[in-house]
């Protein structure tokens, strides 16, 4: 993605490399039961919104202000975060929030080991469970010292991978879930970026849902502003506000006077609680 550490070039590669096929896959989404009364309400935002590898200056946030986009995405941590943050504080979540944007934070964590690319964490079979807990650990308390509170989604975002490959792909599946379980027990909803062709379909397709995330962003790079007409699975899946689409990739947009590149978004489900 988002991975703004790679070209759209070398993204379509990477996919091809992957196996870029997008198949329809059946069954029923990841929806693991919350205790209604531990949870905050969810804060759901569904239209237009955009990522971008740094977060914008808060002079750039409020150009941009103009009600084309009501979202943005941002890396709140990781290892294999792509680009520095220098933007990116409490005092700025609250300052954009006030403005009327909502936030999508996005956590790079550590990449599957059959993956295509040079990452500073990458998992291996043996550590996908240690991993994905420390990861999500760190995802919690990076997200409370922004200000995104309790009840917030974050969105782990995995490059894609060779899914045919069965170790790699269980090796990844038990990073996830090890991520998701400690993101539910601080109270976090779990979120998870991913391609149709690999990333994403291995979530939507895995035969076992245990504690795999139950928002899905998915990228599929059509144009198409929907999470529904290019929905490449079961209709029963990620539903009630849990499915958001990345349609468009390094967009060069001048908004108030402001140019940034970034990937476009449509989105209908969960966002971040600040304020």
């Amino acid at each position: 993605m988002a991975e703004h550490r790679q070209s759209k070039k070398r993204r379509y590669i990477t996919w091809a490399a992957a196996g870029a096929v997008v198949v329809a896959g059946a069954g029923i989404a990841a929806q693991t039961s919350m205790a209604a009364t531990a949870w905050p309400a969810q804060k759901t935002f569904t239209g237009r919104a955009f990522d971008t590898c740094s977060a914008p200056s808060l002079s750039a946030m409020k150009a941009w202000n103009t009600g084309y986009y009501g979202a943005a995405a941002v890396y709140i941590g990781g290892k294999n975060r792509g680009c520095a943050q220098p933007n990116l504080t409490a005092s700025w979540v609250k300052s954009v929030s006030s403005m009327g944007w909502k936030l999508i934070p996005l956590y790079v964590g550590a990449q599957p080991p059959c993956q295509k690319s040079a990452n500073p964490e990458r998992l291996t079979a043996a550590t996908a469970a240690s991993l994905g807990t420390s990861d999500a650990k760190d995802a919690v308390a990076k997200s409370a010292a922004l200000g995104i509170k309790a009840g917030s989604p974050v969105y782990l975002d995995m490059e894609p991978y060779d899914i045919t490959d069965k170790a790699c792909n269980d090796a990844v599946l038990t990073y996830v879930r090890a991520f998701d379980k400690v993101l539910r027990d601080k109270t976090y909803r779990a979120g998870y970026y991913g391609f149709t062709s690999s990333s994403a379909k291995a979530i939507a397709t895995a035969t076992n849902k245990t504690d795999l995330p139950g928002n899905l962003w998915y990228a599929l790079w059509d144009g198409k502003e929907t999470t529904t007409t290019d929905w490449p699975w079961g209709s029963n899946q990620f539903t009630d506000h849990s499915r958001a689409h990345q349609y468009m990739v390094n967009s060069k947009e001048t908004r108030g006077g402001v140019t940034i590149t970034v990937d476009r978004d449509w989105w209908d489900a969960p966002v971040a609680v600040t304020g």
